[in-house]
């Protein structure tokens, strides 16, 4: 199901958005569209990075922890 909104937006940045659209192919409304999208993508990524460290902060890394693994890195012939 599709909505139709009104928003207030600066008239320099319509004309960025406009002009961008229409390099893209694509409506004022689906460039739009897309913005928010991945504007929405950010935050929650960001959120997730958040409880990453959050996770890392309450149960550190022990000492030695990941030491089993070192002899499975492959990291090419560089």
């Amino acid at each position: 199901m599709t909505k139709t909104i009104q928003m207030t937006i600066e008239e320099p940045l319509l004309e960025q958005v406009d002009a961008t659209s229409s390099q893209l192919g694509l409506s004022r409304s689906a460039f739009v569209r897309q913005a928010l999208r991945d504007a929405l993508e950010q935050v929650r990524v960001a959120e997730l990075e958040r409880q990453h460290a959050a996770g890392y902060t309450r149960h550190p890394v022990e000492p030695g922890e990941f030491d089993v693994w070192q002899a499975e890195q492959a990291w090419g012939d560089a």
